[in-house]
């Protein structure tokens, strides 16, 4: 009798346990809160609690069970198959060569199968880098590098190109309007790197499927997405974030709510940084020091002694980040995305012009960006599943974005501050379909439609007076920019070890601009401009693995920008003496290039990635000098100007090499070193010189150790110097930006820093991060910054979710 009782004990015991089961990461093994679990017509569902528990009670023994997570590969099985165990393992979709990316044909794709580079960082690495600004995240990378003209800044360079020869994304929709330029760009560090899902960075074209504008490159960022809870309980989750960084005396507050139910989802994010004045390193050049600055009181403007060098005065400002996302999925297959951002930020000393001398005194009193605003209002339309004999997926997108802008200056002990102010509306519809053709082969395909009006104003008020007259604005006022573009790319995958892609897109692209208010100042030679631009573009690449050790990416493309409002219309100082006006004989540059890459995978613990690049870019737009009605000067803001316009006259060749390398030392302990060599130089009046973006040779080295709760990073950054000589014409011109050689002329010197981070999970709901950046208080600047990078920065972050 005993006996059976002991058998009826084990098997009642084992009953109860199979009714219970844990969820695990399958590399890290750490618990995954927020799995629905559910049958085929979702009939029964529950989801998984902070430790990653179900009950599974409900479900029969051999009905098939979903585990389904945003971070994570849909996996099935029945209860049977998990047998005594009661632990199920999901796989991250975001793990070495099965990584999946979306900015290669708008839907997720295996990165192996795309045979350009493509850069990519998700959840956990942002959380990681802890990064103060979307900008500071791409630098991360270690093949993003990042210019910045004033502390509120962040322009980055990609393979020699930068500003609007690259492209950023926000969920899909272009960031890029009709008044980017050419000069030094910081709308990424509008996007708030506390929204951020993950970020993936295409080096090279990508014109294909993106346009105008992604010669160099195209920087996606994709936030969070509302999770939904499958069951009808309400899934609740929420993090709550605060840091301090030493060096800019940054006090940063975030806090993100998900609520989601079965059908709906909705995230609200909040951010509000606040930066005080950086302060730099202690070794370094002297030339990068700040010994006065300009104070204005009651009594007018004042030169101060700086009562420390090493603070860079009057570069601090704040920033408030907005984010709603609402989700709708009445169906598994079919998704509604509604996502509501606002940015706006303090006014943004603009540093590298605030640092000029005429004279041996200051030039400017005041110089700064007035606040800069982004509103983007994005509702996309989604279906994973059709039987239509045209596509099995498509995506619609339709978006607005308002973006308001102004800059205010005022030089030093002048009454006449110069205010210029734009607003640009930029609306634009995309449709994105991909269709199987069969078991080799898929088709993407699309539409894009993109119209901006762009608003400016310009006047002068006296500080005195208080009286505002109206001068000329920087660009024509109600000028339209208008893009139409179809596109189509075919992949082809005979077998696991070869894929061929190729695309082509055809962009017709039309400007309007009409300068009647700006010739009561100018006196142009014409009073409206017309435009009207088309391109065809096309993409050829090919991955292939011959093995399990060895994989080949070659990729041929080409790409275009087409002239914007920027280009056709502006006026502004381009640097002391200089003026820029319009230009409407315009045409669209062209790149042209290659690539070719070779990955080499030592059994998962060795992997290097290389690859080599050429772009030659044909009838680029470029700034020379011009005559208007005759004259090589004019008048502007009250000092004798040399006229320049963008013009198509010049040539550039761009060529590097890049190489990566991944070394697992243990389960625990991780080596990555990233290293890019580029060059290029450009026509200029028949000879060759270098080009402005071409940015030093850089890399970092990281050694990471990884166990269980605690996460430490140990790396280096590092930047090699360039020389008077390899310094290009524009930036020579801008020589109170740079260090002097010992013949006194500028150069970009060398630099280094050490660096410490950490990540410790002290509770299931409470994490602290720690960073020591540039642990030997290095004075440096990276290449073509006008403000100087922080000195020494203790980081301090904690992070609690609910």
């Amino acid at each position: 009798m005993k006996f059976f009782y002991s058998i009826f004990l084990l098997f009642f015991s084992w009953s109860v346990c199979a009714q219970q089961v844990k969820v695990l990461n399958k590399v890290t093994q750490e618990p995954i809160f927020g799995v629905a679990i559910y049958n085929i017509d979702k009939s029964k569902s529950v989801i998984t609690n902070f430790r990653g528990e179900a009950s599974l009670q409900a479900f029969a023994d051999a009905e098939m069970i979903y585990f389904k997570h945003l971070s994570h590969v849909l996996k099935q099985t029945t209860k049977r198959k998990i047998g005594t165990s009661n632990k199920v393992y999901l796989s991250s979709n975001t793990e070495g060569l099965q990584e999946v990316v979306i900015s290669a044909s708008k839907f997720q794709q295996n990165k192996r199968d795309i045979p350009q580079t493509i850069v990519s960082l998700n959840a956990s690495d942002v959380q990681f880098s802890n990064p103060q600004t979307s900008a500071d995240l791409l630098e991360s990378t270690g093949q993003v590098y990042m210019q910045k003209s004033q502390m509120g800044g962040g322009s980055p360079m990609i393979r020699g190109f930068s500003t609007n020869r690259l492209l950023i994304t926000v969920d899909g929709v272009r960031m890029n309007n009709a008044i980017f330029r050419g000069g030094n760009l910081q709308n990424v560090i509008a996007i708030d790197p506390f929204s951020i899902q993950n970020t993936e960075v295409t080096l090279g074209s990508g014109s294909v499927i993106y346009g105008s504008d992604a010669i160099g490159g195209v920087m996606s960022f994709y936030t969070q997405k509302p999770q939904l809870s499958y069951t009808d309980s309400l899934l609740v989750k929420s993090n709550i974030v605060a840091r301090y960084a030493s060096a800019s005396q940054e006090k940063t507050g975030h806090v993100d709510l998900n609520l989601g139910y079965k059908k709906w989802g909705f995230v609200t994010s909040a951010s509000y940084t606040d930066f005080s004045d950086l302060k730099m390193g202690k070794y370094g050049p002297d030339d990068y020091l700040r010994p006065e600055y300009v104070e204005t009181n009651v009594s007018g403007d004042v030169v101060m002694e700086n009562s420390d060098p090493l603070v860079q005065k009057q570069s601090g400002y704040n920033q408030l980040n907005l984010m709603q996302k609402v989700r709708y999925e009445p169906y598994e297959n079919l998704s509604f995305d509604l996502g509501l951002f606002y940015t706006t930020s303090s006014d943004i000393p603009r540093y590298d012009r605030l640092i000029r001398y005429r004279s041996d005194v200051l030039r400017s009193a005041e110089w700064s960006y007035g606040p800069q605003n982004w509103f983007m209002s994005n509702l996309q339309v989604t279906k994973l599943s059709s039987n239509s004999n045209l596509y099995d997926k498509i995506k619609a997108t339709f978006a607005y974005q308002n973006f308001k802008e102004s800059r205010m200056d005022r030089d030093f002990q002048s009454a006449i501050r110069s205010i210029k102010e734009e607003s640009v509306d930029a609306y634009s519809f995309n449709l994105d379909l991909e269709k199987t053709i069969n078991s080799k082969m898929q088709l993407f395909y699309g539409f894009e439609y993109v119209y901006n009006n762009v608003f400016s104003n310009g006047e002068e008020e006296n500080i005195e007076t208080n009286t505002i007259v109206p001068t000329v604005s920087r660009y024509p006022n109600g000028a339209s920019w208008q893009s139409a573009a179809v596109y189509s790319s075919i992949k082809y995958k005979p077998n696991t070890k070869f894929v061929f892609q190729s695309g082509l897109r055809f962009n017709r692209v039309v400007s309007n601009a009409d300068f009647t208010e700006n010739n009561a100042y100018l006196n142009l030679p014409f009073t409206t401009a017309h435009n009207s631009a088309g391109a065809l573009t096309g993409t050829a690449g090919i991955s292939w693995s011959p093995s399990a050790l060895i994989q080949w990416n070659v990729n041929a493309s080409s790409a275009f920008r087409a002239p914007n409002i920027d280009d056709i219309g502006k006026v502004f100082d381009s640097e002391p003496g200089s003026v820029v006006v319009p230009n409407e004989h315009l045409k669209p540059e062209y790149a042209y290039g290659g690539e070719l890459g070779l990955k080499l995978n030592f059994d998962d613990t060795v992997i290097l990635d290389m690859s080599t690049y050429y772009t030659y870019l044909d009838n680029a737009l470029v700034r020379r000098d011009y005559s208007l009605n005759g004259e090589t000067e004019i008048m502007y803001d009250g000092e004798l100007s040399n006229v320049q316009a963008i013009q198509n006259a010049s040539k550039a060749w761009l060529y590097g090499f890049e190489v990566g390398l991944k070394y697992n030392i243990s389960k625990t302990l991780a080596l990555t070193s990233q290293y890019n060599v580029i060059g290029g130089t450009e026509e200029d009046e028949g000879g060759e010189v270098p080009i402005r973006h071409v940015a030093p040779n850089f890399g970092n080295t990281h050694i990471t150790w990884d166990m269980n709760r605690f996460k430490l990073d140990a790396f280096a950054n590092y930047n090699s110097e360039l020389s008077f000589n390899q310094l290009a014409p524009s930036e020579i011109e801008k020589d109170y930006i740079y260090a002097l050689d010992k013949n006194g002329d500028p150069y970009a010197p060398s630099w280094y820093t050490v660096n410490l981070r950490g990540q410790y999970q002290l509770h299931k709901s409470t994490s602290v991060s720690a960073s020591v950046e540039n642990i030997t208080n290095q004075r440096y600047k990276t290449y073509s910054s006008g403000i100087a990078a922080a000195g020494l920065n203790v980081i301090l972050a904690l992070k609690y979710t609910l």
